[in-house]
């Protein structure tokens, strides 16, 4: 059994082995493996990508999916409390939580695997979807340079996570005052943009975006990154906001096609997390 709560709690090859389990699922193996098993999520009521690739992939795995919201777990109850119960009856929790010390908590008494559905400061599941689907499109996706555009948040700080586990270069393009520690950063995507293949974009808090007027990613800035670029911008974008419309229409941008593969990322990662 193993947690999944930061991916730097993770080595290149436990992530190149979640890559190898997604393969897997695609090609029709682990089809039982939660069959008799009970999965419970907690969720927050906005969650759309996260919790339909979760749910799906449970019930194709043969597990039963148990949901709660969120905020069943902000309660007076220890929650040492709670998942002394639940090591009765749940073989794995999911759960989407702002506070990350909150999961780090639960895990000290889960006999169960403790995956991050996102916190307030990273997603990792999201991340090793994204670089899944590099990998499948780059010829090593580890030699790539990385553009973020947006601001210190849990993506930013996500991206960074896996920077720091695969180390491949990552640079940041943000307005002054936005800035993630021990990142070489930008304040016009003018700049920050050349010499780039994968540009990735989180959405902008409303009073931040006079902060971000020089960094909107446009179809004229992906042309003065390295032949080949691409746009993954971190749904839900915002078009006009942190991505012009026409880029999100050009031929740069690979969100939707990325995304399909989240499925069988959450179904590795719970593989994954329940077989070690």
């Amino acid at each position: 059994m193993k947690h999944l709560i930061r991916l730097t709690d993770y080595a290149p090859n436990d992530i190149y082995d979640i890559f190898q389990i997604a393969d897997e699922v695609q090609q029709g193996k682990y089809t039982d493996i939660l069959k008799g098993k009970s999965i419970v999520l907690f969720f927050s009521g906005t969650s759309i990508r996260t919790r339909v690739s979760f749910e799906k992939g449970i019930h194709l795995l043969g597990g039963q999916p148990i949901l709660f919201p969120t905020e069943t777990l902000d309660k007076k109850e220890d929650l040492r409390d709670v998942f002394g119960y639940l090591n009765n009856w749940a073989d794995i929790v999911i759960i989407r939580h702002g506070n990350i010390r909150l999961l780090e908590y639960i895990a000290q008494y889960a006999s169960m695997p403790i995956i991050n559905a996102m916190t307030d400061v990273n997603h990792p599941c999201e991340m090793l979807s994204d670089m899944y689907a590099l990998s499948k499109i780059r010829g090593d996706f580890i030699k790539d340079k990385f553009l973020f555009c947006g601001a210190k948040g849990n993506i930013g700080l996500a991206w960074k996570e896996a920077s720091d586990v695969m180390g491949f270069s990552l640079e940041q393009c943000c307005g002054h005052g936005y800035e993630i520690d021990g990142l070489v950063s930008y304040d016009n995507i003018s700049e920050a943009i050349a010499g780039k293949d994968i540009v990735c974009t989180d959405s902008l808090p409303a009073n931040a975006l006079a902060d971000f007027k020089n960094c909107q990613v446009t179809t004229e800035m992906m042309q003065k990154a390295n032949r080949g670029a691409l746009l993954n911008p971190c749904p839900p974008f915002y078009r006009g906001e942190e991505v012009s419309d026409e880029v999100i229409e050009s031929d740069y941008f690979v969100g939707y096609e990325f995304k399909k593969y989240l499925l069988a990322v959450q179904q590795a990662v719970m593989i994954y997390c329940f077989t070690h």
